[in-house]
C-alpha cells in the first residue's frame, strides 16, 4: 500500500492552513498535528517554517499554473478558452490559495514568500495576453484590443470576484464579475 512521504504531508498541510489562517495563524505546531508528524521530522525536512512555507506557497502556485493552463492550451477560439478558465470549477468562498496570500503581510513582507505570488501572477497576465493576441490576430478580436491590459482586467475579476463572493457569502458575485467580463469580450468583434 502506497503512503504519502512525511515531506509531502507537511507541505500540504502547511497549504491547507495558510489558505485558512494566513502565514501568521499557520503555527508550527498546527503543521505538525494536521500533518501527523512530529517536531523532529518537520526539521529533518525543512529548516523551519519559511521554509517550509515556501514550498507549499510553491506548490499551490504551480497547481494553479497548471489547472489554468489546461484551459489555455485547450482546443477553441481565444475567447471559448478565456471562458473556459474563468469557469473552471473553484473553491469560490475558500477563495484563491494564491491570491489570498497577497492579504497576508507576514508573506507580502518576505522577498522569498512573495516571489512565488508575484511570478504566478505575472505568468496568468502573460499567458492571457497570449491567448487575446492569438484571437486579435486571428481576427476573432478587434485590432484595437489591447492584449496586456485585457490581461489584468481579466485577472482582476477573478481575483476581485473572490473578494465579492466571500463579503457575500455567495458565489453570486463571482458569476455576475465573470459574466460581466465576457460580455465585455463578447463586445470586441472584430472589425
Amino acid at each position: 500500500m502506497w503512503s504519502v512521504s512525511t515531506s509531502e504531508r507537511l507541505i500540504e498541510s502547511t497549504r491547507e492552513l495558510l489558505w485558512e489562517r494566513g502565514y501568521v495563524g499557520t503555527s508550527p505546531k498546527a503543521i505538525q498535528r494536521r500533518a501527523g508528524a512530529g517536531q523532529g521530522s518537520m526539521y529533518h525536512h525543512f529548516d523551519g517554517k519559511p521554509d517550509l512555507a515556501l514550498a507549499a506557497i510553491t506548490r499551490s502556485a504551480d497547481e494553479l499554473r497548471v489547472a489554468a493552463d489546461a484551459q489555455f492550451t485547450a482546443p477553441g477560439t481565444a475567447v471559448e478558452r478565456i471562458t473556459a478558465y474563468l469557469r473552471r470549477e473553484r473553491a469560490v468562498l475558500k477563495g484563491c490559495p494564491v491570491g489570498r496570500l497577497t492579504q497576508d503581510p507576514d508573506v507580502m513582507a518576505d522577498a522569498t514568500l512573495r516571489r512565488p505570488v508575484e511570478d504566478t501572477f505575472a505568468w496568468l497576465r502573460e499567458r492571457i495576453a497570449g491567448v487575446l493576441t492569438e484571437g486579435v490576430q486571428s481576427g476573432e478580436l478587434a485590432a484595437g484590443l489591447d492584449p496586456a491590459a485585457t490581461a489584468a482586467t481579466v485577472v482582476a475579476v477573478v481575483q476581485g470576484g473572490y473578494v465579492l463572493a466571500r463579503a457575500a457569502d455567495s458565489t453570486t458575485p463571482f458569476d455576475q464579475a465573470v459574466d460581466g467580463v465576457l460580455g465585455l469580450l463578447a463586445a470586441q468583434p472584430a472589425g
